[in-house]
């Protein structure tokens, strides 16, 4: 089951629906099952406390997935920063909820297990990323 959960920030995820029901498909493609998966909305300081805290990294990000992952049943929890989305989403001339999708997508990859630490693994994380936001976009036009 997907929540959405306002962390510091409102979760302001519109067609949540439909948005369930497309997660739901991307791990099903990848021969996945959802558990729990909790996205959850925060500020920049929010999710560079957990960066620093739980990464040791000390930089800003737009999300922190922290996995629950049991085998191929997916649970975790997608800590994602609106105000880096907002900022990524208008450096890169797309709408809020595209890359709000990109980013949620980008998330339940890493539970399925996609890296992004070097190259190779960014360019197969981003091909996979763009096959879900096509998915997005054709069951929404059904």
């Amino acid at each position: 089951m997907i929540v959405f959960v306002d962390g510091d920030t409102p979760c302001r995820v519109s067609q949540r629906r439909a948005t369930k029901t497309w997660l739901k498909s991307v791990a099903e493609l990848h021969g996945c099952a959802l558990g729990d998966v909790s996205i959850v909305s925060c500020s920049d300081a929010f999710l560079l406390k957990y960066n620093r805290e739980y990464l040791d990294h000390d930089t800003l990000t737009d999300i922190i997935t922290f996995d629950n992952s049991d085998g191929q049943q997916l649970s975790g929890d997608l800590l994602i920063s609106f105000p880096r989305v907002y900022e990524n989403a208008e450096n890169q001339g797309v709408a809020f909820e595209n890359e709000l999708r990109r980013v949620m997508a980008h998330g339940l990859l890493h539970l399925i297990g996609f890296k992004d630490k070097d190259p190779k693994d960014q360019a197969l994380m981003r091909a996979a990323e763009d096959q879900a936001l096509q998915m997005f976009h054709v069951e929404q036009s059904d």
